[in-house]
């Protein structure tokens, strides 16, 4: 790594580690070794700078955004952190890495990927009871396999119970058209909405403008919001919750300031 380089999300910084609170089950957090985080102009895109030194992937590649809205997330999640760097409250910096280490040489393999999901999608599994929750699923689902069929070309078909579908393979062409031409980023942001929702139907319908990210959300946890409503509330089932809204809502978020370059 040259002198003016530094690498993102892997702890290695200058100032050493320290040991965070007994209390804490995570590997002791790197301790915060800069002072700013900056963005700057960089080979057609913009690059962050922790006090003037570009950051680089966990794969020591460079980490450069394609629109400077995105760097100047990135770039605030950097500066938010405290005494200890904590990846698990920057979301979009762990995107980036995605994209750039991973998504980016396998980007037929993760677009397949999340066609293959919408095999077993979870709008098309409908509860045989009780008629509250039947009434609630369909209320959610419906309008969006409706806007599948007209604007995708995609033709789900439906089943009460877990039993399996095959769906036609045209419908799954379907879906592989939607999602070619798409960026790194982009197919990240939209590979974390599918796998966290169960939905490439609902990550589709979110990206394309059809769902806000709250209806997205509320579509995906119709189930959970069911069954808390019947049972009432568990404490460690809402906090997993939490955990995985904050990931959706950063996905969702770096899709929209993608589209700010258009």
């Amino acid at each position: 790594m040259s002198d003016d380089d530094t690498t993102s999300g892997n702890g290695n910084g200058q100032g050493g580690l320290k040991v965070p609170p007994k209390d804490s089950l995570r590997p002791p957090l790197p301790k915060r070794f800069y002072k700013a985080a900056t963005v700057e102009p960089r080979d057609g895109g913009y690059r962050v700078l922790l006090d003037g030194r570009g950051i680089k992937t966990p794969a020591k590649q460079d980490l450069i955004l394609p629109v400077r809205e995105l760097a100047d997330a990135i770039a605030a999640e950097w500066e938010a952190q405290g005494e200890f760097i904590d990846p698990a409250t920057m979301p979009l910096t762990k995107l980036a890495n995605s994209a750039i280490d991973a998504v980016s040489s396998r980007m037929q393999e993760v677009a397949d990927d999340i066609a293959a999901f919408s095999g077993s999608d979870l709008l098309c599994y409908r509860a045989e009871a009780p008629e509250g929750l039947v009434r609630r699923q369909a209320d959610a689902w419906d309008p969006v396999l409706v806007w599948a069929k007209r604007d995708l070309g995609a033709d789900f078909r439906l089943r009460e119970g877990l039993m399996p579908i095959e769906q036609p393979p045209e419908t799954l062409d379907a879906m592989r058209r939607a999602l070619a031409d798409l960026d790194p980023l982009s197919l990240s942001a939209l590979h974390v909405l599918t796998t966290i929702s169960g939905s490439a139907l609902l990550a589709l319908a979110h990206h394309r403008g059809h769902l806000s990210v709250e209806e997205a959300w509320n579509a995906a946890t119709v189930d959970e919001t069911w069954q808390k409503e019947q049972w009432g509330r568990d404490a460690e089932a809402e906090a997993q919750a939490a955990l995985r809204l904050a990931e959706f809502t950063a996905a969702s978020r770096c899709l929209r300031l993608l589209q700010s370059r258009r």
